[in-house]
């Protein structure tokens, strides 16, 4: 759908990404035409293409090898205040009618929805090349080299005794999105990946470490790395046995500290807000964290795992402090939650997928303060526990009042120094004291995007109630 006015724009990717950006833009506005011709008042398309690779490694035999290619349009109808959704897998115009149709269909049948339509300013973000197009040149063998690679690296640290597998994952994808407000944008990103578990002590006693590293392709992992860190995670947990229990102050390791902070986003999310399922409901501009503590959201970072230069809706991207110099400021929205709230968007519509509408997230979060190097922080901490595994999180938080209780395993600070390693504990208390009680941060910060999409270093924190024996 083409007219006078209409912006197109277009992010990263080189000439392969531009290529396949044109047949996802087409497929797009192929779809968007066929909506307002099926009686949608405002609508809007999403087509991608994702091509992902998978390899899992054990014993250096390889276990697993695919490669898989789809593509697809997810397609948003609006209809007198109401709307549907239906989606598409393929580019096939009738296909892409067909979805287009029962969009609108949907919509005519919905319930009213205070705030539902398209964003008032569509637009793009300035953001770096988000591609890089070595991965596109990588072949699957040198994949399975790397991570055969980092699996040697795991099984020569000391203390190891096993390696569980070791995988990497790779993922091309171009996406397009075009609606009747005159917008159509594209982008491509590229993504690599690879983790490694890794095991210390005998069965029935053992422990296992983890090592993770992302990038833009294969060709900016490090295996070895990989390799070692989960190794020697493994090992310093070895021989652990159930500490006492205390409340004390305790240093959560970034792997750690990023699924509590992605907790936290989760409940900064204007959607829960409005479902009273957020202990900061009503803490808007009130003091709910250390003064000392930032936690922004930012999908314009150049090796940010969600960055992007629009989000599901077409809205710019850019950073927003969400909290700074220990006030909430804002929660995230989308269109919806932003126009019940006589707000603006924040650009936190996100999509998993063609398949699914949009929904309010956080993108890039990002926790940042005066950073401390790791001896110094254990120093400060003097005796305490240094947090490396957090399990069972999800169940463990409740997310109307923010307590958590959820099992961990760590080492023993005793005296600023690392001493013995513990596990079968249970730390607890509330990600709202947690937040206030943060009295310094790491400078060890890394992206853990198994846990959301997380930046952070470790934090230090006072006032956890750590039960074992």
């Amino acid at each position: 759908m083409t007219g006078k006015g209409q912006e197109r724009v277009s992010a990263g990717g080189g000439a392969a990404g531009r290529r396949h950006e044109l047949a996802a833009r087409a497929a797009a506005e192929t779809a968007l035409e066929a909506a307002v011709a099926a009686g949608a008042e405002a609508a809007d398309a999403w087509a991608e293409r994702r091509r992902s690779r998978r390899v899992v490694v054990w014993r250096e035999a390889v276990e697993e090898l695919g490669e898989a290619v789809s593509c697809g349009v997810g397609v948003r109808a609006f209809v007198d205040g109401r709307w549907g959704f239906a989606y598409a897998s393929g580019f096939a115009s009738d296909e892409l009618a067909e979805a287009a149709r029962a969009a609108v269909a949907l919509a005519r049948i919905a319930d009213r929805e205070t705030g539902a339509g398209l964003p008032d300013h569509c637009g793009q973000a300035e953001v770096p090349d988000l591609a890089d197009e070595r991965l596109l040149a990588a072949s699957s063998d040198h994949c399975v080299e790397l991570a055969r690679a980092c699996e040697r690296a795991a099984r020569a640290q000391r203390a190891v005794t096993d390696v569980e597998q070791v995988v990497y994952q790779d993922a091309w994808l171009e996406v397009a999105l075009a609606n009747s407000a005159s917008f159509a944008g594209a982008f491509t990103a590229s993504s690599a990946w690879m983790y490694c578990t890794a095991f210390a002590g005998e069965v029935g006693e053992r422990m296992s470490g983890f090592g993770l590293d992302i990038a833009r392709a294969p060709q900016g992992l490090d295996p070895e790395r990989i390799g070692r860190e989960a190794g020697e995670r493994a090992a310093l947990l070895a021989g652990a046995t159930k500490p006492p229990s205390r409340r004390c102050a305790v240093v959560f390791d970034a792997f750690a500290a990023a699924a509590l902070v992605a907790a936290v986003g989760e409940m900064l999310s204007a959607e829960q807000v409005e479902r009273g399922r957020s202990p900061f409901a009503d803490k808007l501009g009130a003091e709910v964290a250390s003064s000392s503590l930032t936690i922004a959201d930012d999908a314009t970072l150049p090796d940010g795992p969600a960055s992007a230069p629009f989000d599901g809706e077409g809205s710019p991207t850019g950073r927003t402090e969400l909290i700074a110099g220990g006030r909430l400021l804002t929660f995230v929205h989308d269109v919806r939650t932003a126009r019940r709230a006589g707000t603006n968007t924040t650009a936190n519509a996100l999509r998993s997928s063609y398949r699914t509408p949009p929904v309010v997230g956080v993108s890039n979060l990002v926790v940042a303060g005066e950073q401390v190097p790791f001896a110094q922080l254990l120093a400060t901490l003097g005796d305490g526990f240094y947090i490396t595994d957090l399990s069972g999180l999800h169940s463990g938080v409740n997310p109307v009042s923010g307590t958590f209780s959820v099992g961990a395993s760590g080492v023993v600070v005793r005296g600023g120094e690392l001493a013995e390693p513990a596990r079968e504990m249970t730390v607890a208390g509330s990600l709202t004291d947690l937040l206030r009680d943060v009295q310094a941060l790491g400078d060890d910060r890394r992206w853990v995007p198994l846990a959301g999409s997380v930046s952070t270093p470790s934090l230090l924190v006072d006032g956890i109630t750590v039960s074992g024996r």
